[in-house]
């Protein structure tokens, strides 16, 4: 591996620590090397707070070095004023003498501005090391100001003959997840902004869409009420989460809840999409039922997919959603189950 792949690898790496805290920020990570040895990191950990170039020059304990040394940064440095200063400009001022990119900022305040100035300043600048995974990590940012929508999860768990659920009137829902999958899906929440799930899971499920078995904020609750039947004493009208109701009715906001009126009578799915990205809402986890989750798979809206196939048969039920085959990323076993995931190109 060359030298600069090895760098922009951790870089990579840190940068996964900001998922939860950086959004609707990008996640980066910067590493400066003096001499071939690391003499500094940093990721962008929170939103508002210092981008990853800003903290790895904080980390490095003496600055005399930085005029000798190489930055490794995953994205394009920001060249504009922000919540924060530029990048561009801190990297100038403290004189490092290479910069390396992995990708640039599809941003459109940023978009090679940020590479113009470090050039114009006359530092050495190589763009593209490891462009693709570094765009990858950034695919969530990517999506939401391409596409102007959320990046879009779909998660369901399935027994071994592709049941999501037995057909019930009343009773509790089978159990397909155990207490240790049940950690990883509040984990996948946790890095969520939002949650969505339809009126008939609402009802039969009584679900808290919260992460008490994971640490972290939990998402905004959103769920699907057209005509606001959903009785007030389940847990999604707790107000301990803000939640948001989409619905065909009209109705003032109370308790933590918001109502947001649709148009029924047409696909409200792109409706929705309009709404989040008016909301800044950069990702998005359905967890809703069978026909919730296939209406999302009809309109090609998803970015991934996780599936989680239980031990056990029910031979009748609600079927699951179909994934398509020709995205399967890759199939894992955890705690006695199989978990499938999904990708778009």
């Amino acid at each position: 591996m060359k030298e600069d792949e090895l760098y922009m690898h951790r870089c990579i790496q840190i940068a996964r620590n900001g998922l939860c805290g950086a959004p609707p920020n990008p996640m980066v990570g910067a590493v400066i090397v003096c001499d071939g040895k690391i003499i500094g990191e940093g990721y962008h950990a929170k939103c508002g707070e210092a981008h990853a170039e800003v903290n790895a020059i904080r980390s490095v304990k003496n600055h005399e070095l930085l005029k000798r040394s190489t930055i490794y940064v995953s994205l394009e440095p920001c060249a504009h004023h922000g919540k924060t200063p530029p990048c561009a400009d801190l990297i100038v001022e403290k004189q490092l003498k290479r910069v390396v990119i992995g990708c640039q900022d599809p941003f459109a305040k940023v978009n090679g501005k940020g590479i113009e100035k470090l050039r114009q300043a006359g530092i050495e600048v190589e763009v593209g090391v490891l462009e693709d995974a570094c765009l990858e990590l950034i695919s969530r940012f990517v999506t939401f100001h391409a596409q102007k929508r959320p990046y879009i999860t779909l998660k369901w768990a399935q027994s071994s003959d592709g049941f999501i659920d037995y057909k019930r009137c009343d009773g509790e829902a089978v159990k397909l997840s155990n207490n240790f999958t049940r950690m990883l899906v509040h984990k996948r929440r946790s890095e969520h902004t939002a949650i969505l799930v339809g009126r008939r899971t609402a009802l039969l499920d009584n679900p808290s869409l919260t992460i008490r078995d994971w640490h972290g904020k939990a998402p905004i609750r959103l769920v699907l009420d057209k005509d606001l039947s959903l009785p007030r004493s389940l847990h999604l009208f707790d107000g301990s989460v803000p939640t948001i109701v989409f619905t065909s009715k009209q109705k003032a906001p109370d308790n933590n809840v918001e109502y947001i009126q649709l148009d029924f009578s047409t696909s409200i799915l792109p409706q929705m999409m309009e709404v989040l990205c008016a909301r800044n809402i950069q990702s998005l986890l359905v967890e809703g039922g069978s026909v919730l989750l296939q209406s999302f798979l009809d309109e090609n809206l998803w970015d991934e997919i996780f599936v989680e196939e239980a031990p056990l048969t029910l031979q009748d039920g609600v079927k699951a959603p179909i994934p398509p085959k020709d995205r399967l990323l890759e199939t894992n076993h955890y705690f006695g189950r199989i978990i499938t995931t999904y990708k778009r190109k």
